[in-house]
C-alpha cells in the first residue's frame, strides 16, 4: 500500500503547530463534507483521509510515532524491540520485520487508504470516535417595498423547506443583514446548527428617495399658489400633512418637515426628515382670457 503522508493531505509542512493543523482540518473538512457532496465518491474518499490524518496528527503521541516510523508507526515499537534484540544476539541472522518496506518518500494515492481509517473510522467496526461538524450556515434575502421597511412587522418564508417567521425592525436598510443564529444546516454528529443570515432588498420608490433615515420627494404647487402664496397638502409615509406656501415661492425651493422621514433603526419613536422640493406647475394651456391678463402683468412690470 502506498504511503499516506498525513502532512500533504491537510496541506501543511510538519512543523505545523496544533492549531494550525486543527484549522486546516476544519476548512478542508467542510469543503469535502458528504452533506455538501452528495454522490460524490472522490470528495467522500477525501473526507475519509482528512479524518484519518486528523486523527493522527492531533494526538502527540500518535504524530510523533508517526514522524518517526512514517505509515508503519503503530509497529514502530515491536520494530525498535526487534532491532535491540537483534543486537544482542551475536550471531543472528535477519530480522522480524525483513521484507518490511519503510517508505517515507512521501508519495500520496488516493485510491487507498490505511487500515488505520478501517479500524477507527470503518463503519464494519461500528465504534470509533465520530467528528462533530457544525452545520452550514445559511444566506436568504428578503425584498421589502419601501412601506414594509417603513413598520415593524412579521414576515414568514421558506429556507431549505423550513419556514421560517421573523419580525423585520422599521427603518432596516437596503443590503443589511441580520443573523438568526441555529437556523441554518443541521449538524453532523450532533455538532450544533449553522446560522441563518437575512440580506434586506429595499425596492425602489417611484414617490420617495431614501438617503439614511432622511426621505426626499418633490411637490407640485400650481402656479397662482407659488405666486400669491397659499398652502398644500403633502402626501408622507405617516399620512397626509399641510404645509404654508409663501407667496413668491421659487420652484426648487426646499421644505424640511422635521420627524416626517424614515424611523431610525432599533431607535423607537425617532425618525429623521422629510425634505420637500417644490416644484411650480407652469400652466400649458391658457384660455383667451389668461393670456390677455398674463400680458397685463408683463406690461405692468415694464413700467
Amino acid at each position: 500500500m502506498a504511503f499516506v503522508d498525513y502532512y500533504k493531505v491537510l496541506g501543511v509542512e510538519k512543523t505545523a503547530s496544533a492549531d494550525e493543523i486543527k484549522k486546516a482540518y476544519r476548512k478542508l473538512a467542510r469543503k469535502y463534507h458528504p452533506d455538501l457532496n452528495p454522490n460524490d465518491e472522490t470528495a467522500k474518499k477525501k473526507f475519509q483521509e482528512l479524518n484519518e490524518a486528523n486523527e493522527v496528527l492531533t494526538d502527540p503521541e500518535k504524530r510523533k510515532k508517526y514522524d518517526q516510523y512514517g505509515e508503519n508507526w503503530k509497529h514502530g515499537e515491536e520494530y525498535e524491540k526487534a532491532q535491540q534484540q537483534s543486537r544482542q544476539s551475536a550471531g543472528a541472522q535477519g530480522s522480524p520485520f525483513d521484507g518490511f518496506d519503510f517508505d517515507y518518500s512521501g508519495n500520496y494515492d488516493t485510491g487507498e487508504f490505511s487500515d488505520f481509517f478501517e479500524q477507527m473510522f470503518g463503519r464494519r467496526s461500528g465504534g470509533g470516535r465520530q467528528t462533530k461538524f457544525r452545520g452550514n450556515d445559511f444566506n436568504a434575502v428578503l425584498q421589502l417595498t419601501l412601506q414594509q421597511a417603513y413598520t415593524s412587522h412579521q414576515q414568514t418564508f421558506t429556507v431549505n423547506g423550513k419556514n421560517i417567521r421573523i419580525t423585520v425592525p422599521a427603518g432596516v436598510e437596503d443590503g443589511q443583514k441580520i443573523k438568526l443564529k441555529g437556523q441554518g444546516g443541521e449538524g453532523t454528529n450532533g455538532g450544533p446548527a449553522g446560522d441563518l443570515y437575512i440580506q434586506f432588498e429595499i425596492q425602489s420608490d417611484a414617490e420617495y428617495q431614501r438617503h439614511g433615515s432622511d426621505l426626499y420627494k418633490t411637490q407640485e404647487v400650481d402656479l397662482y399658489t407659488a405666486i400669491l402664496g397659499g398652502e398644500t397638502i403633502v402626501e408622507t409615509l405617516s399620512g397626509k400633512v399641510k404645509i404654508p406656501i409663501k407667496a413668491g415661492t421659487q420652484n426648487g425651493t426646499k421644505v424640511r418637515l422635521k420627524g416626517k422621514g424614515f424611523p431610525i433603526y432599533k431607535k423607537e419613536g425617532n425618525f429623521g426628515d422629510l425634505y420637500v422640493t417644490i416644484q411650480v406647475n407652469i400652466p400649458k394651456e391658457l384660455s383667451d382670457k389668461e393670456m390677455e391678463l398674463f400680458r397685463q402683468l408683463a406690461e405692468l412690470k415694464k413700467k
